[in-house]
């Protein structure tokens, strides 16, 4: 398009040549560089650069951008979202849009289907790898180069991007290509809302509409949510692809990788010759793209006739609740019809809920391992990092002990993040990738820690049991165990150490390693240790399951931690203990049916039972859907927590839900627990953290990333509440300390 009388002739010494398009917060401008660069130029319109939250949503688009790199993605140039009004500059991506491409020329042919939908994989997977969601992923936000599709727009992205920006309470996307997530409460999108979107579109590019289409953005909204999708003209073989992409549930959707396989059987590759020959047009050049900044009203593809209809009407024939009608008004209306105020989860105040985090603390972010610094000596050869576990923390006293695969051992300053000391349990020239510590915690003065120092030759590598002074971190006493089957754990006063003989657990003064009592375990069975209040319980599964077995039966050991007596309680093959209420055995059965299509999926725990302790009373409760997720016993509440960030409350009493929660957490850790303020937090592998209210599930609030997805399996993220602040252990090693009360605070590095 020609330039007009009012548009900038540069801008941030680019020299704009012509406009791309309008978009419903910006313009977007082809510009060069001074060596003759094409880019594309963002500029913001002018009533929207004197709004802070606007100018911290534009700064959130350029830093989701930089942060993906990928071969299907328009790469950031350069920006400045602190200019007069602010801009950014991206690559140019010579090429019409999808949205014109199926306009100009109807549905895409055979040839064409294959590298769009294997292109947007990569992208997605590239958005993804970098803690990105585009939440926007439509026929106008895809580039058709010649060298395969490119993803753009990333304007109302989240994941490592501010939650109160990009989730105001309105619901943020273009509805014939929105997830019922994003429908229905926008804080769940996360990857696999993506994984719809992409279905949604490809549907479209196949047919020309939507797989969800209706005469108003309302009925499609209420299609999206509740009807099955109209997939008439799908080749039989893509359609079940594209139905499974097409899941109301996000946790049914198959992800990136297992979708990259199904579509390249979905799609054969064609014959050598028959792709065609396109001949590039100078109009296509012209008509690069239509770029838009949030929820522009630039041209796409337009499956909703009558867009501006009056909205009472609409409402009424259709019967969506008032749920849609912020975002869709959005919309329809375009920027400024919607509430952009954050009304879902208000933070509380310091005084109603949280305590006050002691004195001269002050938020902070470190690492568990060693940073690099002139003249030190490195206690682990081969350079510092994680080779994959989350650190193992433990918080007392005000401080905050870890260690971790690759990190040894280390006592950290809860109020300033300083490393107090870090110990030389350790030869010099032990490789990091062959050292593991995990703490136990702390008790009289003494650090207990469960390392191992492998090596490369094929021999059983020792482990021991090393206590630290907490002061000095100087060694106190070594043990060397065998945890094969049983773990080491702290109870009460006492450490358990397992001995060499693999059978024999010895309770030992933490301070002194002097031995108390043994207590030989159930032999053939894998066996750890649960302490509830003065309660010592070994929960010891067979390791075999075969039910012809002697051993088929999972066993409880309740251990007296006087003198080591206990007596044996047997429950259900494949329970889990997860604690103590009321006098009662919590345990949970998995009624999961591992195949290896199911395996690594979320759990389903179809059984509660509580064992009296007294009588022998065994209560049996059915949990249907809402035992599904990763299982834990918080403050009397089973909570299970999905991979997906879905977090269910429910009674152990009669398996009855309390509360269902969702979140924006993708693989959250297992639950940490405040007593004094009846809060449950979750973390993240990227460190962001989630705080809800135990009784009711109220999600009080959610933090932005604080490090980078490992996708470790060896790990997992941990939230320990301490002194009325939060230490929080991720993956990638990041360590980080919070005021619940004030939890969006900027850290200082310890």
């Amino acid at each position: 398009m020609p330039l007009r009388s009012d548009d900038p002739r540069s801008v941030g010494g680019y020299k704009v040549v012509d406009r791309l398009g309008n978009g419903g917060m910006g313009v977007v401008y082809r510009a060069r560089s001074r060596s003759g660069r094409e880019v594309a130029v963002k500029v913001v319109h002018a009533q929207y650069a004197q709004d802070a939250v606007f100018r911290s949503r534009f700064r959130q688009e350029i830093e989701a951008v930089r942060k993906v790199s990928g071969a299907f993605t328009a790469a950031v140039v350069d920006a400045d979202p602190e200019a007069e009004r602010p801009w950014m500059a991206t690559q140019y991506v010579p090429g019409r849009s999808l949205a014109q491409r199926i306009r100009d020329r109807g549905p895409l042919h055979d040839t064409e289907l294959r590298p769009l939908a294997l292109g947007l994989v990569e992208a997605l997977r590239e958005i993804h790898r970098a803690g990105v969601v585009h939440r926007d992923l439509k026929p106008a936000n895809v580039l058709m180069a010649d060298d395969g599709p490119r993803v753009i727009d990333f304007g109302i992205s989240r994941a490592a991007e501010n939650l109160s920006l990009t989730e105001t309470g309105q619901m943020i996307g273009t509805p014939p290509f929105m997830s019922p997530e994003q429908l229905t409460d926008a804080r769940t999108a996360g990857p696999a809302s993506d994984v719809f979107s992409l279905g949604t579109l490809l549907v479209y590019a196949v047919t020309g509409r939507g797989p969800f289409d209706a005469d108003s953005p309302y009925l499609t909204a209420y299609r999206v949510i509740h009807d099955e999708p109209v997939l008439d003209g799908v080749d039989p073989r893509l359609s079940t692809v594209l139905a499974r992409c097409l899941a109301k549930e996000a946790a049914d959707r198959p992800g990136l990788d297992e979708l990259a396989r199904e579509f390249e059987a979905a799609l054969p590759e064609p014959e050598p010759g028959a792709l065609p020959v396109v001949t590039r047009r100078e109009e296509d050049a012209a008509a690069v793209t239509e770029l838009h900044l949030g929820t522009g009203t630039g041209p796409e593809p337009d499956p909703l006739p009558a867009r501006r209809r009056r909205l009472g009407p609409l409402l009424a024939a259709t019967g969506t609740v008032g749920a849609l009608v912020l975002g869709l008004t959005a919309y329809l209306l375009g920027p400024g019809g919607a509430d952009t105020t954050d009304t879902a989860a208000p933070a509380p105040t310091a005084t109603s809920r949280w305590t006050a985090p002691p004195s001269a603390w002050k938020p902070w972010q470190t690492t568990v391992f060693a940073k690099a610094a002139a003249g030190a000596r490195r206690p682990l050869s081969a350079g510092d990092g994680n080779d994959g576990g989350a650190p193992s923390c433990q918080v007392h006293g005000g401080d905050v002990y870890c260690g971790g695969a690759g990190a040894l051992p280390v006592r950290v300053d809860g109020r300033t993040g300083r490393t107090v000391w870090r110990a030389a349990v350790a030869p010099a020239t032990t490789e990091r990738g062959l050292y593991h510590a995990s703490v136990l915690g702390v008790r009289d003065g003494a650090v207990l820690v469960q390392q191992s120092v492998s090596s490369d030759q094929p021999v059983v590598d020792p482990v021991h049991v090393v206590a630290l002074d907490a002061e000095t971190g100087e060694r106190l006493w070594t043990r060397q165990v065998d945890p094969t089957h049983v773990s080491s754990a702290l109870a009460g006063d006492l450490v358990l150490t397992p001995e060499p003989d693999g059978v024999t657990v010895t309770a030992r003064s933490p301070r002194t390693g002097a031995e108390r009592w043994s207590l030989p375990m159930p032999a053939g069975h894998l066996c750890s240790f649960t302490t509830a209040g003065a309660g010592t319980y070994a929960h010891c599964r067979p390791v075999t399951r075969d039910a012809k077995a002697v051993n088929s039966e999972s066993r409880v050991l309740v251990v007296d931690r006087a003198d080591g007596s206990a007596r044996t309680v047997e429950v259900p093959l494949d329970s889990i203990l997860l604690g103590v209420k009321q006098g009662d055995l919590v345990l949970v059965v998995d009624g999961t049916e591992y195949t290896d299509a199911t395996r690594g999926d979320d759990p389903t725990y179809d059984t509660i039972l509580l064992l009296d302790l007294e009588t022998g009373t065994r209560v049996n409760t059915r949990t249907g859907e809402d035992g599904r997720g990763r299982a834990a016993l918080v403050g009397g509440v089973l909570v299970f927590t999905r991979s997906s960030g879905q977090v269910t409350g429910v009674s152990p009493h009669t398996g009855e839900p309390l509360w269902r929660t969702r979140t924006s957490l993708e693989r959250p850790g297992e639950p940490g627990y405040d007593a004094s303020t009846g809060t449950l937090y979750l973390a993240s592998d990227t460190g962001r953290v989630a705080a809800l209210d135990r009784l009711k599930g109220t999600l009080l609030w959610e933090t932005l990333p604080r490090a980078t997805p490992t996708w470790s399996v060896q790990g997992e993220p941990r939230v320990l509440p301490h002194t009325g602040t939060l230490a929080v252990a991720v993956p990638d090693g990041t360590l980080f300390s919070l005021d619940p009360a004030h939890p969006h605070r900027e850290p200082v590095s310890g």
